[in-house]
């Protein structure tokens, strides 16, 4: 048996306007997993998933295609990282093999809600890693990354793949998307064999420090959000409002890149206040496209955290779900932890999870 994991992420700066070419974001991997298990068997595979609470489901092959006896969409990720993978082992002469799929996740409370860490991305990419395995692939760490964004792009073409990207090389890491219709363009007239080796227009991915004396933490409001469906309405939304868009992307970017500076010379004054900046710049989108991003409970996060001497925002795509804060020495973390607790914020006990081993960078 094969197993493999792949951790959680959370985005620190940078959402919304991470999903346009070229754009910066930063984001961290978390110390919550995936875990994939993959067993070879004979005349037909099966998927599980504790997440789901189901029996198996058996898949099989129609004209060479992966096909699941009836349709079940949350394992639409890892169909489809199991279809790009055979594509690439068929590019190099290896037969299609069947196997049993089993996944469980640490991304969700005991009641099945989502956190909001990535498990879509965090399920492709322990996907990827044991087929990679047991196929006799020898991805490098880039190669699996971009595997697995060929897969996610093609159930959710929009995706900017930062969540992949924190899933598969762990740490701080700063990110900016490649073009994914010409990805999902190029995988399909290339083949997935022949673009993994190429450079991918705008994209780029390298390791960040951590920041220096200052502790991040992680709040939960237990009001899961669909990414999908926030981040489609702020792009439903943008032809109309093109200018004020591009605003807040020129803003986004400068908090960002004010913050990859900060980090990189160690600046925790620089890199509060960057935070603080990429929260104005979300709050002014969200103003402007007529989007709750920062819910009543995100707001209550970020303003008890300021008040306590630290610096926050809403982490992802908002709507529910997390917020992050930054906080120097002098913050006072038990005033803001128990005024968490009186307004109903879940203190996630999450660490930055990091690996070893340089990013192949573009």
């Amino acid at each position: 048996m094969i197993r493999e994991q792949a951790p959680g992420k959370l985005f620190i700066a940078g959402e919304y306007a991470v999903v346009e070419p070229g754009e910066p974001s930063v984001l961290v991997a978390v110390d919550r997993h995936i875990t994939v298990e993959v067993e070879p068997a004979d005349t037909r595979g099966s998927i599980s998933s504790d997440q789901y609470g189901r029996a198996p489901l058996l898949w099989t092959r129609d004209d060479g295609v992966v096909v699941l006896d009836q349709d079940h969409a949350p394992y639409d990720y890892v169909l489809s990282a199991l279809g790009a993978v055979e594509q690439l082992a068929a590019a190099r002469g290896i037969p299609p093999l069947f196997c049993d799929i089993r996944i469980s996740s640490q991304l969700d409370d005991v009641s099945g809600r989502k956190f909001g860490l990535g498990s879509s991305a965090a399920v492709t990419v322990a996907t990827v890693r044991a087929l990679d395995r047991l196929y006799g692939l020898e991805l490098t760490p880039m190669q699996l990354f971009k595997l697995a964004l060929i897969a996610t792009v093609r159930v959710s073409p929009a995706a900017s793949g930062g969540d992949v990207a924190a899933s598969a090389f762990g740490g701080w890491i700063a990110y900016s998307a490649p073009d994914r219709a010409w990805v999902r363009s190029e995988a399909e007239t290339q083949g997935v064999a022949a673009l993994l080796d190429q450079d991918w227009p705008a994209l780029s991915v390298h390791r960040l420090p951590a920041p220096t004396g200052l502790r991040l933490l992680v709040g939960w409001t237990g009001q899961p959000a669909s990414t999908e469906r926030l981040v489609g309405s702020v792009q439903h939304r943008k032809p109309a409002g093109e200018s004020r868009y591009r605003e807040f992307v020129d803003d986004s970017r400068a908090a960002v890149e004010q913050l990859v500076d900060a980090l990189q010379r160690r600046d925790a004054a620089g890199t509060l206040h960057a935070i603080r900046l990429a929260r104005t710049a979300l709050g002014d989108l969200a103003r402007h496209a007529g989007l709750q991003i920062e819910t009543p409970a995100l707001t209550a996060l970020c303003e008890i955290a300021t008040a306590a001497g630290a610096a926050a925002k809403s982490s992802g795509a908002g709507g529910g779900d997390c917020g992050i804060v930054l906080a120097p020495p002098e913050a006072d973390i038990h005033r803001m932890l128990t005024e968490w607790e009186l307004n109903d914020i879940r203190h996630l006990d999450l660490k930055v999870y990091d690996v070893q081993g340089a990013i192949r960078e573009q």
